[in-house]
């Protein structure tokens, strides 16, 4: 079987005050990406991912489309100096929107107030209705999937996997009664640690549906492409080929899992053996070899350093 290579775009959690400086120091083209980015969102995006405040940086609204862009920027470089193409793509929860403007799905313009919109709508998700999120290390889905289960049964509130990371580490999110219960129940059954995230709402669950419909409605009047790539979906861990799948699985995005464990797999499975990291940190790198170790993993920090 023929060597192939997919492309990874980290979501949020990724960023840094400082990230794309760099590139944008160096590259003409880095640089067209961050001034198109500010002149088409009307906010000094890139001053924000260069000098911040961390306040302003983590906030999602702005979280979002930063990852954006200085993924889009790093893409964009290593496309000019290295040329090399990918087989399939795949991003990390908002990272699937790079994924789409790296496939031709979706246009960089068309993406930035999209992914913008995105997370306005999550952080009014969050203040209607709080939740939480909570990292679970060493305890895998099925134990874990049978916590929640007990969580939901005795609170009578929602949570549930919300990230399959990689083995050994799983994303919940839910309700604060629930997921404070689920933590505890994992802990009773063996979990190494549950850590609360910093977050106050609760992706990738039910509790995101008012902010699901909105996005949906968004979704469905910015126009998408005949993708040039597959994407391997976060909401199916398998590839999309056409507009009408793709505005399917993004549309269950915001409330489903992210199956990134199994989506690695499938590419795995179907040969790929070289993964690039393309954005800021190595965070999806660091989760690349908790699945598989004997796979190529490279990040743009590192090409383009």
């Amino acid at each position: 079987m023929a060597r192939k290579c997919a492309y990874l775009f980290p979501g949020q959690g990724s960023q840094y005050v400082g990230m794309g400086r760099n590139l944008y120091e160096e590259s003409p083209v880095a640089r067209d990406v961050f001034a198109q980015a500010d002149d088409v969102l009307g906010i000094p995006l890139s001053q924000v991912c260069f000098e911040g405040p961390s306040e302003d940086l983590d906030d999602t609204v702005n979280t979002q489309p930063a990852i954006l862009v200085a993924s889009v920027a790093a893409l964009r470089v290593m496309e000019e100096r290295d040329g090399e193409s990918a087989d399939y793509v795949a991003g990390h929860s908002m990272g699937e929107f790079t994924a789409l403007v790296a496939s031709g799905a979706l246009s960089f313009e068309e993406a930035l107030p999209l992914v913008r919109e995105r997370g306005r709508l999550m952080r009014r998700s969050g203040e209607q209705n709080p939740g939480g999120m909570a990292a679970v290390l060493g305890l895998e889905r099925g134990p874990l999937e049978q916590v929640c289960s007990a969580a939901r049964q005795e609170t009578g509130s929602y949570v549930g996997v919300a990230n399959d990371n990689c083995p050994g580490q799983i994303v919940i999110s839910g309700a604060a009664d629930a997921l404070e219960r689920a933590t505890a129940l994992a802990k009773a059954r063996g979990a190494k640690r549950a850590i609360r995230l910093p977050v106050s709402i609760a992706a990738h669950s039910p509790l995101m549906a008012e902010a699901a419909a909105s996005f949906k409605e968004r979704l469905c009047a910015t126009p998408l492409h005949e993708p040039q790539i597959p994407i391997v979906a976060n909401a199916t861990a398998r590839p999309l080929i056409d507009p009408a799948s793709i505005r399917d699985a993004m549309g269950l995005q915001l409330t489903s899992p992210v199956r990134w464990t199994e989506s690695i797999e499938w590419m795995i499975a179907e040969g790929a053996d070289r993964f690039v990291e393309v954005g800021p940190k190595k965070v999806l790198a660091g989760l690349l070899r908790r699945i598989n170790r004997s796979v190529e993993k490279v990040s743009t920090d590192d090409l383009l350093a």
